[in-house]
């Protein structure tokens, strides 16, 4: 299942990259964001956003290109990914003040290293066994 991500507590600092525009029509009209191309990748786009950023502009144009190139294909005339990518890595902050929390990881694509999703077996196991114990010690 994939986590929604909440806006009251994404940084403002990746707006301008966020919100960006990867492609419009020919009314200068935006088809697809940068937040919406990652979210439709199952991407926490302030997690892809924190981890390029901390990236050389290089290796970043390169990874977002990958991630842009995976997009379905638009109706629109054939992208050039990497220039895209491009002008879009030139809107992040500065590599050496990003912070964000740790979420899933984006290198991991797709894997969940969330607490309360990968420990919820054993923290119910937990609970269970106090449960148990609490109805045990009244019992007697």
């Amino acid at each position: 299942m994939t986590q929604s991500v909440s806006v009251f507590r994404a940084p403002a600092e990746f707006d301008d990259f966020l919100f960006a525009s990867i492609d419009e029509d020919g009314d200068n009209e935006t088809l697809l964001t940068v937040l919406s191309a990652l979210t439709h990748l199952n991407f926490d786009p302030w997690q892809v956003a924190a981890e390029l950023a901390r990236l050389s502009a290089d290796t970043a144009t390169r990874r977002l290109a990958s991630l842009l190139a995976s997009l379905p294909d638009r109706p629109s005339a054939p992208r050039d990914v990497t220039q895209i990518a491009s002008r879009l890595i030139a809107l992040l902050p500065r590599r050496s003040v990003v912070k964000i929390p740790a979420r899933a990881s984006f290198t991991g694509f797709g894997a969940s290293t969330d607490f309360s999703i990968r420990n919820r077996p054993i923290l119910f196991a937990i609970f269970l066994a106090f449960v148990l114990g609490l109805a045990w010690l009244t019992g007697r």
